[in-house]
């Protein structure tokens, strides 16, 4: 069952293969869904400092009746931080909030400020900057792995080449009709696992009839095939729902789609408009 297998970041340590995401989950509410999902068999959870629900993820995981380090939570710094003093101080505000004695995975949400994301301007100085606050705190066993998310190719170098830890994960947008395979091919070649948001095209892919038809034959939902692409892929899916069905559905996931279909998933027509999440800068047409 894939919530009980994990991939292994390039420090060591495990990480669940499928995680429940809860981006746009009520801070009152995200600790039920915590809950709920530890209850069927989640056993990584991902918050960030952006969704403003970290106190309510930290009571889901504090009261989920799962010792701590059966549980892996991952937290993201503000994409706006991009100073030494200001992420110091961040990381200890997320333990803090959450009330955990640990983060099991840290990573910088944005190498830019969302205001500027996909401009010129990499902040390639700010995120270092920020990357040596991330690698103290690891040092320290307040963190057990870091990484990052929407980093591109010049990004993760700029880390590689001057830090003196390497990314153990880079978190980015990938799903059927949207898969980045130059980038991921890249953060692989380099020994750091790739992490899928939105693993279900943010919802815009549960009309497509292509897509729609081979879920059928498989005798899967849309959700559970476009999760297993990703896992076949060798990434790890991050779904996101506050709903207990739907966390069931997309956990059932012990099938093999062909190396045909595989193919002609990757080459499916791309998501042009990501509905209602197109106003973030993450779904509008910059990455």
């Amino acid at each position: 069952m894939i919530l009980q297998e994990t991939y292994t970041l390039p420090n060591g340590v495990a990480i669940p293969k499928l995680g429940l995401g809860t981006w746009m989950i009520e801070d009152d509410k995200v600790a039920d869904a915590v809950k709920a999902a530890v209850k069927l068999g989640y056993r990584h959870i991902d918050t960030a400092q952006a969704y403003q629900n970290e106190r309510g993820v930290g009571e889901g995981v504090r009261d989920s009746g799962v010792a701590r380090e059966d549980l892996f939570v991952t937290t993201k710094l503000d994409a706006g931080i991009k100073s030494y003093d200001e992420a110091k101080a961040a990381i200890d505000w997320s333990l803090a909030t959450m009330g955990l004695d640990y983060i099991d995975l840290m990573i910088i949400h944005s190498p830019q400020p969302w205001q500027n994301f996909a401009g010129d301007d990499r902040f390639f100085e700010g995120n270092l900057a920020a990357w040596k606050a991330l690698e103290e705190a690891y040092a320290d066993g307040k963190l057990r792995a870091i990484g990052v998310s929407n980093f591109e190719k010049d990004d993760l170098q700029n880390l590689i080449d001057n830090a003196e830890v390497k990314p153990m994960l880079n978190q980015i947008l990938a799903h059927v009709s949207n898969t980045p395979f130059e980038l991921i091919d890249y953060i692989k070649a380099n020994d750091i696992l790739v992490e899928a948001y939105s693993p279900v095209g943010h919802g815009q892919i549960l009309d497509n009839v292509e897509i729609k038809a081979m879920a059928e034959k498989y005798g899967v939902s849309v959700p559970q095939l476009c999760i297993r692409y990703v896992l076949q892929l060798g990434l790890l899916p991050l779904p996101k729902t506050a709903n207990p069905a739907h966390m069931q559905n997309n956990a059932d996931v012990d099938f093999v789609i062909s190396d045909a279909d595989m193919e002609a998933l990757k080459n499916a027509e791309p998501i042009k408009d990501y509905g209602d999440a197109s106003v973030f800068p993450v779904y509008g047409g910059k990455m």
